[in-house]
């Protein structure tokens, strides 16, 4: 999941070397907590919170198929 998440928000920064990833793993529930830089929060945000949404859809739906739940904060 955390390589998942990593992967697409370092398609949408422009300084994907300032991208940080990390998994905390619960019993059943793992966080995963995204950091970009500041002038990048916008772009993985989105307009209205579309693509932070859209990126926790596509981290559900992967989670699911491994019977897993997944969240993800979007740190500053």
């Amino acid at each position: 999941m955390k390589e998942l998440v990593e992967l697409i928000a370092k398609a949408l920064v422009d300084f994907p070397d300032k991208v940080e990833v990390n998994e905390i793993i619960g019993e059943q529930t793992s966080v995963i907590e995204l950091k970009v830089s500041k002038e990048d929060l916008g772009k993985v945000i989105g307009k209205q919170g579309r693509t932070a949404r859209a990126m926790r859809v596509l981290l559900n739906a992967a989670s699911t198929k491994l019977k897993k739940r997944s969240v993800l904060e979007i740190l500053e």
